[in-house]
């Protein structure tokens, strides 16, 4: 990584850093006396006007009661010894509301200013423009107000009063500042000059890798407990490298004594990892032949199921066809002898209409059986997709697992449309409602006796198809759940069970069919197994077409 550029150093952050925080403080100060000053002066000049306009106003009294404004004026002339009064004005005062012009005094060469008749009130308070200011007193004899006085006096004296304190303020502020200045430069060069030596010391250990320089002391003592605690540094440096150097080399004896041993173990790993990998194929190739056990087992129960189940109405059919046999040659001796009556043919035709009906119905029961057991079959045997009827997918389904669900007192309540049409593979489907369904018989239900499972089957959006699939048994064990489609995970070990079936159902419904199954279990309230996997929509004309096989 780029190291970081420096722009300052300790010498320059000392100087200038030093000399801002003077510099700020001084210039602050300076600031607040000379805002002093000139708060003063104008205070003074402010001050020394309105007394100005006291005293002429005191004065002004009995020239405005006798109505002499000649001698007022004479007497206001003066003023004329004061350099900064340019102008006053004296109002006599007629009524409450009226006022005239009685006297006044203008210094030579200053133009006569209009009357302030309308702004006296307001000049009662000193005000101040760029070069003059301005005051006005009311005159009172005793307590009644017989008149204003007005005067305008000039603020030069007040500027060049101002300048002067602003060049003296400056100057002292630039001699103090030059003054800290030199001070500061002599206090950074004491103690930037022994840390440059140290930084010179420490290059040169750099570059040479001489770990035997010391620092020396320079009597300041933040600095000597630097070098001293730098030069334990370069002594702990010096005995760590001798030790390095002495392991390194005792490393060295230990590597090349080793190098010979790694080879040894490696070529004993690279064995026992090809056994491995080996053992693991053959694993895999055991675990796919289990599940094909396990999906074969299942047709084979399937077949003895339906076999003894189409065995009833092929017996019955049998038994009603030889007794229509046997009547039929009764008939015929009847017939031949001619000794046949007409009550003994009505009745032979109304027991044959019997039989008939019962053949007919048997042998129809059993082409059912048949068709059925031959579509889950085909499915299970198949992994291409059909159109089909999930209603009547999954009557199929539970037609052929009849003869299971005959020797239980268990109910299997379906909740599907008969409207759901849809494109998709029809094996896993019934591998995976078998499984589920003998699950829950054989481990659900496991001493109880009766039972009750719901299977909901429903459209989502996107094409997908949900089945909700909830028995009230016994549950699934937490311990247990976690580990459901794992591979040989059984609770009837020993017993039969191969543990394959729920992890035959995972691999049917994430692999098979592309969708994700979760299931909910607490021990003592059920199961609920939820699938949820995409299909295509189709419609009826399909399903007729595909049906049959």
């Amino acid at each position: 990584m780029e190291a970081k550029k420096t722009f300052f150093s300790i010498k320059s952050l000392i100087l200038w850093g030093v000399m801002a925080v003077i510099s700020l403080s001084l210039v602050f100060s300076s600031s607040i006396n000379l805002y002093s000053q000139i708060n003063t002066y104008t205070k003074t000049l402010e001050q020394s006007v309105v007394v100005a306009a006291e005293v002429t106003g005191r004065q002004a009294i009995p020239f405005i009661i006798e109505d002499d404004d000649q001698t007022l004026e004479l007497m206001l002339s003066a003023l004329a010894s004061s350099p900064t009064i340019e102008n006053v004005h004296v109002y006599k005062l007629k009524n409450e509301s009226e006022m005239t012009f009685f006297a006044s005094y203008n210094q030579i060469d200053i133009a006569p200013v209009r009357a302030k008749f309308s702004q006296v009130n307001e000049l009662f308070i000193p005000r101040k423009s760029l070069d003059v200011m301005e005051v006005a007193r009311p005159i009172h004899l005793e307590t009644e107000l017989i008149g204003y006085v007005y005067i305008r006096s000039a603020v030069t004296s007040l500027d060049l009063l101002i300048t002067q304190s602003f060049i003296i303020t400056l100057g002292v502020l630039l001699l103090c500042l030059a003054v800290c200045f030199l001070l500061i430069y002599k206090l950074q060069r004491s103690i930037t000059s022994p840390i440059e030596g140290m930084v010179r010391l420490v290059q040169r250990i750099s570059r040479t890798k001489d770990y035997s320089n010391r620092v020396d002391a320079h009597g300041i003592k933040e600095l000597d407990i630097l070098g001293g605690a730098f030069n334990g540094m370069l002594f702990n440096t010096k005995e760590y490298i001798d030790r390095q150097t002495q392991a390194e080399a005792e490393q060295l004896k230990l590597t090349v004594s080793l190098e010979g041993k790694v080879q040894q173990r490696t070529l004993a790993l690279k064995e026992a990892n090809s056994e491995l990998i080996h053992t693991l194929e053959q694993l895999h190739q055991f675990q796919r032949q289990l599940v094909q056990n396990e999906k074969m087992a299942s047709l084979g129960d399937m077949v003895a199921g339906v076999a003894h189940e189409v065995n009833t109405p092929i017996g019955l059919g049998v038994t009603a066809s030889t007794m229509m046999l046997d009547r039929l040659a009764d008939m015929r001796v009847a017939f031949e002898d001619k000794t046949l009556k007409a009550s003994t043919l009505s009745k032979f035709i109304d027991e044959g209409e019997e039989n008939l009906n019962i053949i007919y119905r048997n042998l129809n029961r059993a082409a059912e059986l048949i068709s059925s057991f031959k579509q889950v079959a085909v499915d299970q045997s198949s992994e291409s997709s059909r159109v089909f009827s999930f209603a009547n997918l999954m009557s199929e389904i539970l037609i052929s697992m009849g003869p299971t669900l005959k020797k239980t007192s268990y109910k299997i309540h379906i909740d599907c449309s008969d409207d759901l049409i849809v494109e998709s593979k029809a094996g896993p489907i019934n591998q995976i409602m078998i499984n589920l369904i003998m699950n829950s018989i054989i481990h659900g239900f496991e001493g109880m006796e009766d039972g009750d499972i719901n299977i909901k089957i429903e459209l989502m959006e996107n094409s997908k198809v949900r089945i909700e699939f909830v028995d009230n048994g016994k549950g699934i064990p937490e311990q247990l759940r976690k580990r459901i489609f794992d591979p040989f995970v059984t609770t009837k070990r020993g017993q039969g069970g191969s543990g394959l079936g729920m992890h035959l159902v995972y691999n049917l419904v994430t692999q098979g069919l592309n969708g994700s199954i979760s299931i909910v279990s607490e021990e003592n309230h059920g199961v609920n197994f939820s699938i949820i996997f995409p299909v295509k929509i189709a419609d009826s004309k399909h399903v007729k077409a595909s049906t049959f096989i």
